[in-house]
């Protein structure tokens, strides 16, 4: 599995079109508040060319892209976290991802109308930062009344829970997220036990006109130095682009109508793309007779770590990961030509996996 995003937005900002169009998992959409009440939940592979190239060599009968999970969580709206809307019901939804895809409007249309009655992406973004952070407050609220007594027995861990939270408690009152705190090792355990909404990395989806592809118009612009300033990262995509480009069938028409629009990727891809540099992933590929197979990492993880993305007894029984590189791979053809060149690595404990080592592990078990 890649990463799980939870998708959230304002009624009416194209929220449910853009999941269909991305996932093709056909969710409601209409034009009217709260149309998603339980969250819907689409499964999409991740593209990678290099999969391609791997079972050319290697003539697999199974090819597995690694995948990443969207999350539709229903329109948000002002007071979700008092309740409004059933906002608190949505709002749960969201602690379960890795990532918070805020969808926002920068298109004008009289047919669909906007909750806020004008089309600001700026304001929603505001609307919904504010939300997430009332629903954060409500928690640590919560906690600091229940480990403010158990302090009084010299419980250590409720001292630094305590501690931790009188520190949250003034930043989410003053409507800002939690995922710039710097925090010590043992406060960010304890604040990882909280499941706070606004500790999630955002990433803002901003949805326009075709008119606009690629880059956007002002509104745009505004987002992406609204994003800059809190090292947020940022797609531009076009909804009904996206629900169209679903519709075809290959891969030839899909580029040619991206190509159409002055394109060089999917608002998919382009999703994919930001998503992963947010978090910090990587892929590293396995490849042989049986399997050719992506697996997803975060970057800075150990040879070790990764053997246990495919299995907890690979790590358990590490012994050593025989690595080369795709492009090595692909440009002499075959793993005994990689051999011959000297490019074939046995690696320890201590190798850090990159982004397109194929790697076979070693393990006892």
């Amino acid at each position: 599995m890649g990463f799980k995003c939870g998708i959230v937005g304002l009624p009416n900002v194209g929220k449910s079109t853009v999941f269909n169009a991305l996932t093709k998992a056909g969710a409601q959409a209409a034009n009217y508040p709260f149309c998603t009440i339980e969250p819907n939940v689409g499964i999409v592979s991740v593209p990678d060319e290099r999969l391609t190239k791997l079972a050319a060599i290697y003539h697999p009968p199974k090819v597995t892209p690694t995948t990443l999970s969207f999350v539709d969580i229903a329109g948000l709206v002002k007071g979700a976290a008092e309740g409004e809307g059933l906002g608190n019901k949505f709002l749960s939804h969201i602690k379960e991802v890795d990532a918070v895809m805020h969808v926002v409007r920068a298109f004008e249309d009289d047919n669909i109308t906007h909750v806020s009655g004008s089309v600001d992406p700026i304001r929603d973004i505001e609307i919904i930062q504010t939300e997430l952070c009332l629903a954060d407050l409500d928690v640590v609220q919560k906690r600091i009344d229940k480990v403010s007594k158990l302090t009084k027995t010299g419980n250590k861990e409720a001292i630094l829970e305590l501690s931790l939270c009188e520190r949250l408690k003034p930043q989410l009152e003053q409507g800002k997220p939690l995922r710039h705190l710097t925090l010590n090792e043992d406060e960010q355990k304890a604040l990882k036990m909280l499941q706070l909404l606004t500790t999630k990395p955002a990433l803002y989806c901003v949805n326009v006109k075709e008119g606009d592809l690629p880059n956007g118009g002002s509104q745009v612009q505004a987002v992406r130095a609204f994003a800059a300033k809190e090292g947020a990262e940022v797609a531009v995509i076009c909804g009904q682009v996206e629900a169209e480009l679903a519709e075809l069938e290959s891969e030839s028409e899909r580029q040619e109508f991206l190509s159409s629009l002055g394109l060089k990727e999917s608002g998919l891809n382009q999703i994919i793309r930001v998503g992963y540099k947010l978090l910090g992933l990587i892929t590293f590929l396995t490849a042989g007779e049986t399997e050719v197979r992506a697996w997803t990492v975060s970057k800075g993880a150990t040879a070790p770590q990764a053997a246990g993305v495919i299995h907890s007894d690979f790590e358990k029984g590490f012994i050593r990961a025989e690595v080369m590189r795709y492009e090595d791979l692909v440009t002499l053809g075959n793993q005994q030509a990689v051999k011959d060149k000297g490019l074939y690595r046995s690696e320890g404990k201590e190798y850090i996996v990159q982004d397109g080592d194929v790697i076979y592990f070693r393990f006892n078990v």
